[in-house]
């Protein structure tokens, strides 16, 4: 009962290039390789373009995606060879294409076929994701050849899709769940309360009207955050305690730093060590003076941003 599924933009770029391939068309796809300095878009950035220069995704913001553009339609009308392709402030093709930041990358274009980046592979890397598990592609900027695994010069690892278990279909998670979809995270709204879970109050997201160790057990991965919102010990130290017996790589609570210290305590006397409840983050959010549901809702996602990112500091 969860939203429209989250992916990773770039296995979202993926999908589009291995869905043009399997209706017929020429195909490529371009990664940054490498970056050095301010450059726009970090190292794994997917670019997939077709034969006719439709394109999906980025590997410079817009910096140079023409020039890459243009090198992808060469090797799929040549049906054969890859690229690599360099671009810094100091380069006249840069310069000309704004990548005038003072950054530098440098970008690795294949032919979505067998001989360079097969078909097959991405798709295992698509059904591996959507099934929780971490998948990686190998790749040679000397072949232009890639494999499954991560013994190449270059390797890119694929998270499962990120998702978002909000307990509590409360007014916060009301302004939460748009700015998890912007994301690119899939949110599910859980609560066993049917006063709070009226469809009407989420339009396109169906509600799970379980409770939460209904739910959790067994659908948590490393690319899962839980966040408990209802203030009901009875709703949110069941979801609490099934999130600390998972991988998930955010866990937070709202409630003041008093109601925080209680919920330890209860939890704790079910058994969960210093360690365990360390992974809470209570009060949910980063503190950046919310006031309201939305700015709320924002420092959440913000937090729960950088605890993927591995940019928190407490």
């Amino acid at each position: 009962m969860a939203g429209s599924p989250g992916r990773d933009e770039d296995l979202a770029t993926l999908a589009t290039a291995l869905a043009w391939r399997q209706a017929g068309h020429g195909v490529a796809v371009a990664t940054v390789i490498s970056t050095w300095g301010s450059a726009p878009r970090r190292e794994g950035s997917h670019l997939a373009v077709r034969e006719d220069g439709l394109f999906a995704g980025s590997v410079s913001g817009g910096c140079v995606e023409a020039d890459v553009i243009l090198a992808a339609q060469d090797l799929i009308a040549a049906s054969a060879g890859h690229a690599v392709l360099d671009y810094g402030v100091a380069d006249t093709v840069a310069w000309t294409a704004g990548l005038a930041c003072g950054g530098r990358i440098t970008i690795l274009v294949q032919r979505l076929a067998d001989d360079a980046l097969p078909p097959a592979l991405v798709a295992d890397v698509l059904a591996a994701t959507q099934d929780g598990q971490t998948a990686a592609i190998s790749s040679d900027p000397g072949s232009g050849a890639s494999a499954a695994g991560e013994d190449g010069p270059f390797v890119r690892r694929y998270p499962p899709p990120r998702q978002l278990f909000i307990i509590g279909a409360v007014h916060i998670a009301q302004a939460l769940v748009p700015l998890a979809q912007a994301l690119g995270v899939a949110p599910t709204v859980i609560d066993p309360r049917g006063l709070f879970a009226a469809d009407a109050r989420f339009a396109g997201l169906d509600l799970d009207r379980r409770w939460p160790d209904e739910v959790l057990p067994g659908a948590l991965n490393p690319a899962s955050a839980v966040v408990a919102l209802t203030h009901d010990p009875k709703i949110d130290d069941v979801a609490l305690a099934a999130a600390l017996r998972s991988p998930a790589h955010y866990i937070a609570a709202l409630g003041s730093r008093k109601n925080h210290a209680s919920r330890l305590e209860r939890l704790a006397a079910q058994g969960f060590g210093p360690d365990d409840l360390a992974r809470i983050h209570g009060p949910a959010g980063l503190a950046i003076g919310a006031v309201g549901p939305a700015e709320i809702a924002l420092s959440i996602a913000a937090e729960m941003t950088a605890a993927w990112r591995h940019a928190l500091t407490r």
